[in-house]
């Protein structure tokens, strides 16, 4: 067995934390426009920067796009959870799967985004701030945020990494 070096051996070893990082960041990106918005708008006050745009401050008790948005306080505990649950998966996964770059990538801005509305739900008192309005004309698309957004994105490359397996293209694996 050839001799490895230990940077070799602690690329292969740590290389995942690389991915805890994105997460991280996610959530520091969110927080940091969570902060401005709160800090410079009222509840409902909006700002348009283009014809189907705007900021627009709003709390939000119930899950992306305001889904349970109205029930009387146990989504708050269920989301939590979820967010916790789905976070310690992703904990697990990320180094078992950390030569799956679009894989590991998805994963940690579903963990980022997960925990980026946790921090909300406690430091708003069950809610989550939301801030991203779009709109056509009078119809307005639920209002979300980064976290949601990294949450979709997310998703959205999850998707793209089964369909890229499934149909034998090339999907970013270095191991």
């Amino acid at each position: 067995m050839p001799e490895q070096s230990s940077a070799t051996i602690s690329r292969r070893s740590y290389g995942y934390l690389a991915w805890f990082g994105v997460a991280i960041l996610v959530i520091a990106l969110d927080q940091l426009a969570k902060y401005a918005i709160t800090r410079h708008f009222t509840p409902g006050e909006a700002l348009p920067l283009a014809p189907v745009f705007n900021l627009t401050l709003s709390y939000n008790r119930g899950a992306a796009f305001g889904m349970l948005n109205q029930a009387s306080g146990w989504q708050h505990w269920l989301f939590t959870a979820l967010a916790l649950g789905a976070s310690g998966w992703i904990a697990w996964l990320l180094p078992r799967h950390r030569g799956q770059r679009l894989f590991s990538f998805a994963l940690s801005l579903i963990m980022g985004g997960a925990l980026g509305n946790l921090v909300d739900r406690f430091a708003h008192h069950g809610y989550v701030v939301d801030f991203l309005d779009f709109h056509w004309g009078a119809h307005h698309f639920a209002t979300f945020n980064l976290a949601d957004s990294a949450i979709t994105c997310g998703a959205i490359l999850l998707l793209l990494e089964g369909y890229i397996g499934k149909h034998g293209h090339a999907s970013g694996n270095t191991q």
